[in-house]
């Protein structure tokens, strides 16, 4: 059985190498697991040293997904276990040991001293919007379907979704987080998750290109390279879903609370307007605890460091495994795949103190797990290689 994660170099044609990481996995659509958190993390730590190579190319196997998320599945299995120990590298550490390891990773690519071209293409969910986002050069193709649908299975949008959706025009930040709404190539341009729409036809002729280009100075050599090419591809970018509906989702997230917020986006599921519509039924058949805690996370992340985000994000996912709806929400979607959660609140009824309740850490600054991140000094914008 060959490694869920492939790496391989390709030589330039002047003498350079480019790194190349390939998702492996397609039969669970390239879901992120733990053995490929770590592998990528170990070896684009060994490339960043490698004078010879001057930059990456991350994408997923197969014509369906770049990556539909992380692997819930162990994660589920982990807290059934009773593997929710706040200690990652301890034996009941499990559920910690994921998320610290992926937020890691994704800290690692925001901060990478050379620049990574992200091929986009197909289903990009959850720790794949991870892997995307923390990239210097994300292509999205006609086919993507970008989405954050943790609203769906009882946690929220996390791998840096808190200090990434506080960052989209207007409330679409809100908006999205909240229903797990899905977006298509040119949505994905609008709020600032991709940053080139190349047809998937091209990629072969892509890295050709990238191969032949002059690496004297690498970011100019990617710019060149990719803006060729998605000029080419201009005429097939979907229609826009996202831009044409601010003044809506505008409207529908300016309430006086947070229950009030919620419930004028669920009064919309009978709305004329499909794509609003089908967004809340998303949110209205999710965790209600989910919802409050996205709305309060999004609150408490709106003016930190990417760093500060990380931290604060591994402190609320340990929580929803421990006493959110995680658990059940997984179950009801992939293991039993009965799609009827039963959920610890209804819509309206979660009270402040199990709110609260959640974002109490485990630990204080100098023990936190991820308390070194920072200190390249990422803050109010990611930093990618230059020149």
């Amino acid at each position: 059985m060959s490694a869920p994660v492939q790496f391989d170099t390709l030589a330039t044609a002047d003498g350079h190498r480019l790194g190349r990481i390939t998702l492996d996995a397609p039969k669970s659509l390239n879901a992120l697991s733990l053995e490929m958190i770590d592998a990528i993390q170990a070896q684009i730590d060994a490339w960043a040293e490698d004078a010879e190579i001057v930059a990456l190319w991350l994408e997923g196997a197969g014509d369906k997904a770049f990556c539909a998320g992380g692997d819930v599945v162990a994660l589920y299995r982990a807290i059934a276990e009773g593997h929710t120990g706040r200690d990652p590298e301890a034996a009941d550490g499990a559920v910690a040991r994921y998320f610290t390891h992926e937020y890691r990773l994704d800290h690692a690519l925001h901060t990478y001293p050379k620049p990574i071209v992200a091929w986009g293409d197909g289903i990009v969910m959850g720790g794949g919007m991870g892997l995307l986002a923390g990239t210097s050069h994300r292509v999205v193709t006609p086919r993507s379907m970008l989405a954050m649908p943790e609203i769906t299975i009882g946690l929220y949008p996390d791998v840096g979704a808190s200090w990434f959706l506080n960052r989209m025009p207007g409330a679409s930040g809100t908006f999205l987080g909240l229903t797990g709404a899905r977006l298509n190539a040119t949505d994905a341009l609008f709020v600032g998750l991709a940053d080139r729409l190349i047809a998937a036809e091209r990629r072969d002729a892509v890295i050709d290109d990238l191969l032949n280009a002059d690496w004297s100075r690498p970011r100019p050599a990617l710019e060149r390279v990719l803006r060729t090419h998605a000029e080419a591809s201009r005429d097939l970018a979907p229609a826009a879903e996202v831009a044409p509906r601010q003044e809506a989702i505008a409207a529908l997230t300016d309430a006086d609370s947070d229950e009030d917020l919620i419930a004028a986006i669920i009064a919309a599921s009978d709305s004329d307007d499909a794509w609003i519509a089908r967004a809340a039924r998303s949110l209205a058949a999710g965790s209600p605890l989910s919802a409050r805690l996205i709305l309060r996370q999004l609150a408490r992340c709106r003016r930190v460091s990417l760093a500060e985000a990380l931290r604060s994000e591994l402190d609320l996912s340990l929580a929803c495994a421990t006493h959110g709806d995680i658990a059940e929400g997984v179950r009801a979607l992939l293991i039993d795949k009965d799609k009827t959660p039963r959920w610890q609140h209804r819509h309206g009824e979660v009270s402040d103190a199990d709110i609260a309740a959640c974002f109490v850490s485990p630990w204080d600054r100098d023990g936190h797990p991820l308390r070194d991140l920072g200190d390249r000094a990422v803050d109010e914008e990611p930093t990618h290689a230059t020149d």
